[in-house]
């Protein structure tokens, strides 16, 4: 089994020919203590134009260099040397020195035996020389990932993992910049068919000046994290977004109903709180059946398994449900019941005088009466379309 690690380097003269010494030395360690039987060590050079290159050609014996003429980018350059390896297992390490590479053993070990797809080395941790604030940034952004997904990572952006070759494929396309790592990262946590795990590391103070701008690319990170979340968890957003929108529809209600409850009468000031929580009302319903859609699109298209991917989210289970005909059915006759002597009179006498809000409740329920068929009939669609993807998938097969 071969690991093929790769380090990028941008202007990184002070420190390049430390870590490829480091990692140069670090092969025979790597072969002793895990699976891996050989090691290629490849040095990209993204642009630079101070003397790393130069340096790093004195090691040609150890390395294979690549060079960019130009910067093209922290990404583009691990991707590059990816593709000049047939190594099983692909790796990458900053070249700044804060990542001992005999870590590598560790990594690959836990890779093979826990039979993850990518695993990674956590800086954060107590003998982590980490500065505050971008252990601040990495703390934030692992929240948020764990807000939308059931794996859970601290280390958002680490500069030291390996990934299974077979693996690359699921994760990829990478963007090219810094914030490759941090959207592995949650291509990874999010994709229902992979297994990312992270062990403790060493981390010391890099040796140079960093090219993280914190809040430039900090706003990278966040949106990465948010396109992966609405690429393969999009039912969670709009899940959450529903909860929400339909906590404020009964705050707003709660009032009126208390009101009636005490004086079986409304005021009529509360036409506004009734068209505002309609309308939120509406809103949550929505949303909830975008959040039963999102991910019935999700699990047809994204999936590599020729079997149904069952449906997770509460909304989502409600929505396949047969209980979900019932509650629209009851929603319908609720309608009705509420503005049925109404019609009657409006047909038989000409005109009605019930209260505004008996029509506005009605057309509520009417509303949820239709998002729920309508739902149910969007997925009646999409299990047409999953039959017949699924089949061709066997075929290929």
């Amino acid at each position: 089994m071969k690991l093929g690690i790769v380090i990028p380097a941008l202007n990184e003269e002070d420190s390049i020919e430390k870590i490829i010494l480091l990692t140069h030395k670090a092969k025979d360690y790597i072969i002793a203590n895990s699976p891996v039987t050989a090691v290629d060590i490849i040095v990209v050079s993204d642009g630079s134009t101070d003397q790393t290159v130069p340096l790093a050609q004195k090691h040609l014996d150890k390395i294979k260099l690549i060079i960019f003429e130009k910067n093209r980018g922290y990404g583009a350059a691990i991707k590059q040397g990816w593709e000049e390896t047939d190594a099983d297992i692909v790796a990458f390490l900053d070249a700044d020195g804060t990542c001992n590479p005999e870590f590598f053993a560790p990594l690959c070990t836990e890779l093979e035996i826990g039979k993850r797809d990518i695993m990674l080395g956590c800086r954060l941790n107590k003998d982590s020389e980490m500065p505050a604030i971008r252990r601040f940034g990495n703390t934030l952004f692992a929240i948020l990932l764990s807000l939308v997904s059931n794996q859970k990572v601290r280390d958002t952006a680490s500069g030291m993992r390996v990934i299974r070759r077979s693996s690359l494929s699921e994760i990829m396309p990478l963007p090219d910049g810094l914030h490759f790592t941090p959207a592995m990262s949650a291509r990874a946590i999010l994709h229902p068919d992979l297994k990312i795990h992270e062990i403790d590391m060493p981390y010391k103070e890099r040796d140079g000046e960093s090219k993280l701008k914190v809040w430039k690319d900090g706003i990278r990170f966040l949106t990465v994290i948010l396109e992966m979340t609405f690429l393969y968890q999009p039912q969670r957003v709009f899940f959450f977004g529903g909860l929400g929108v339909a906590f404020m529809a009964l705050m707003l209600m709660i009032m009126p109903i208390g009101f009636y409850l005490n004086f079986k009468m409304l005021e009529e000031w509360m036409i506004y709180r009734f068209m505002v929580s309609q309308l939120l009302g509406t809103l949550s319903g929505l949303l909830f059946m975008a959040s039963f859609i999102s991910e019935r699109i999700v699990g047809i298209t994204l999936s590599s398994s020729t079997e149904t991917r069952p449906v997770q989210i509460l909304s989502s289970r409600f929505f396949v449900s047969g209980i979900s005909h019932w509650v629209a059915g009851l929603f319908l006759l609720a309608g009705f019941l509420l503005v049925g002597n109404s019609l009657r009179d409006r047909l038989t006498l000409g005109s009605t005088y019930e209260h505004w809000s008996r029509y506005m409740v009605m057309s509520f329920f009417f509303t949820i009466s239709a998002i729920i068929w309508i739902g149910k009939g969007l997925n009646f669609i999409l299990g047409l379309i999953e039959d017949r993807l699924f089949y061709f998938r066997k075929i290929k097969k």
